[in-house]
C-alpha cells in the first residue's frame, strides 16, 4: 500500500518513470477485468487504453486519486465500461476469426470452440450486473475477495455468494443441452 501511494505521489508530479510503472503494473489486470465485460480483444484493448489517459487527464487537472491508485483505476475501467455499452447498445457486430485452423485442429474442433465461446457470452449476459461485475473483477482484475468487498461497498460474505451463484448459473447454463433463456 505504502508503495502504491509512493508511486502515486511521484505520478502526481508527472514523473514519466512512475506513470510507466502504473502501465506495466495494471495494464493486464485492467485489460483482463474490461475484456471479461465486452468480450473483444480489440475493444478490451481501446479501453484499457482509455483507462490510463483518463488518468494522465486526471493527473493534469490535479483531480487524480489522493490514496488508492487500484481502486481509482478500477472505478474508471467500470466506467469506461459502461460508457461503452451505452454508446453501443443495441449494435451487433460479427466476430471474425483472424487465426486459420491448425492442421491439428479439423473443421468440428474449430466450430466447437467458437459455439463454447458464444455460449459462454450468451450465459455471462445472462447473470445480473452485480454478479458480472463481481467475476470480472476476480477472475479478470485478479482481485481478491476482500477487495472486491471493499470496491463494491459489499461484504465478503454477500461477495462469495454473488460469486458462487454467478458459477453454479454458469454451470447450468454451460451443461449440455440446458438452454441459454
Amino acid at each position: 500500500m505504502q508503495d502504491e501511494l509512493t508511486l502515486l505521489h511521484r505520478a502526481r508530479a508527472l514523473d514519466a518513470e512512475a506513470l510507466a510503472q502504473i502501465h506495466d503494473t495494471y495494464y493486464v489486470p485492467i485489460y483482463r477485468y474490461i475484456a471479461m465485460r465486452v468480450n473483444d480483444r480489440e475493444t478490451a484493448e481501446d479501453l484499457s487504453s482509455e483507462v490510463f489517459t483518463r488518468l494522465l487527464q486526471a493527473l493534469r487537472d490535479k483531480s487524480a486519486p489522493q490514496n488508492t491508485l487500484r481502486g481509482w483505476l478500477f472505478a474508471v475501467a467500470a466506467r469506461v465500461v459502461n460508457d461503452h455499452f451505452r454508446q453501443h447498445y443495441r449494435i451487433h457486430h460479427t466476430e471474425l476469426e483472424e487465426s486459420l485452423p491448425g492442421t491439428e485442429d479439423g473443421p468440428e474442433r474449430v466450430l466447437e470452440a467458437r459455439m463454447t465461446q458464444k455460449e459462454l457470452r450468451q450465459a455471462l449476459q445472462t447473470l445480473t450486473e452485480e454478479q458480472q461485475h463481481v467475476l470480472a473483477l476476480r477472475f479478470g482484475f485478479d482481485m481478491p475477495i476482500k477487495e472486491v468487498a471493499h470496491a463494491l461497498g459489499k461484504s465478503e460474505g454477500s461477495i462469495k455468494m454473488l460469486q458462487a451463484r454467478a458459477v453454479a448459473m454458469l454451470t447450468r447454463k454451460l451443461q449440455p443441452g440446458a438452454t441459454n433463456a
